[in-house]
């Protein structure tokens, strides 16, 4: 029996902690035998998790006889690590044990070096953060997970679903982990990544900076085919000039920042609209259907039927 443990330290999320539970949990064998063994072990007896408080039965000594070890996000970061655990992880890592994070939980791996030089991500929300603390991990905040083998990252908590699920298949094939799939009321591959949920903000200019009137002309008239020579005629400035005041103002081209807009606007129309994808490809300003969806997945990480599955609010 594989034997997975889950290290909750004071402060865990909730649903970062019961996520690998229930879903290792529901996994069956083909003769109906359980697959995982799975054990919730911290360096305290008790700790927080929100609105009620988590009995660990183990310590840190479960992570040395575990075959993977999931890290959950914790609501409050730590300064550093409780004392054992880091050392804890690095030695169950020499031994070959499989270490995955959920959402935030990447900081805590981070933080013991065991992801240097290594691809990983995290909740979109945070990827910016990991990226500063941790500059020798490459941050991936496009992605729902990533596995490099022996070490795995997720991004937000349902991510941990995906992820859990994927390391299931791995270890015992597609039909059990299609049935902790079932199980678990989630489809074993979701379309698209990370990507789809970031909100694709606009790059903003300080306030009261020269170029706020023309970004609010841009963001209206963005379905037009606007050439850099039209936006500079517009702000009554050379294009060299707008180009460089527009870099100093929102650390992006006039042009990107069009491209960003269009992709915004066509977002919009695709969560409350039915209109079919081509009358939106011309509505955001897009040069064809083909152009349209092409960028859109570029940018947001999925098609433009796709996100509207995901995210069309529903008529009442």
């Amino acid at each position: 029996m594989h034997t997975v443990a889950v290290l909750a330290l004071d402060g865990v999320i909730p649903f970062d902690l019961s996520a690998p539970v229930d879903t290792f949990g529901w996994a069956r064998l083909p003769d109906g035998r359980e697959p995982y063994r799975v054990r919730v072990c911290s360096p305290w007896e008790e700790v927080g998790a929100g609105a009620f408080t988590v009995r660990a039965p183990y310590g840190l000594e479960a992570l040395a006889e575990a075959d993977t070890i999931i890290l959950p996000g914790v609501a409050e970061l730590p300064e550093e690590l409780p004392p054992g655990v880091a050392e804890a992880l690095r030695a169950a890592a020499a031994d070959g044990t499989r270490i995955a994070s959920i959402c935030v939980g990447a900081f805590l791996f981070a933080a013991t070096g065991l992801l240097d030089g290594l691809r990983a991500t995290t909740h979109w929300f945070a990827a910016g953060r990991l990226a500063e603390l941790y500059p020798r991990v490459t941050v991936d905040p496009n992605v729902l997970y990533v596995d490099n083998g022996q070490f795995l990252t997720s991004a937000g908590a349902a991510a941990a679903l995906d992820m859990c699920l994927h390391m299931i298949r791995r270890d015992f094939g597609s039909a059990v982990a299609a049935h902790a799939a079932r199980m678990s009321v989630m489809p074993l591959e979701r379309e698209g990544g990370q990507a789809q949920f970031i909100v694709h903000d606009l790059p903003p200019a300080p306030a009261g900076a020269t170029l706020e009137p023309l970004l609010r002309w841009l963001e209206d008239h963005c379905d037009r085919d606007l050439t850099l020579e039209e936006i500079a005629a517009k702000a009554e400035m050379s294009s060299r000039t707008l180009n460089r005041r527009f870099r100093d103002q929102t650390g992006t081209t006039p042009l990107q920042w069009l491209h960003r807009a269009r992709v915004r606007r066509a977002q919009y129309l695709l969560e409350t609209t039915d209109h079919p994808v081509e009358r939106i490809a011309a509505q955001a300003g897009f040069g064809s259907p083909t152009a349209f969806r092409e960028r859109f997945r570029k940018v947001v990480g999925t098609n433009p039927q796709g996100y509207r599955k995901a995210f069309r609010e529903k008529a009442s």
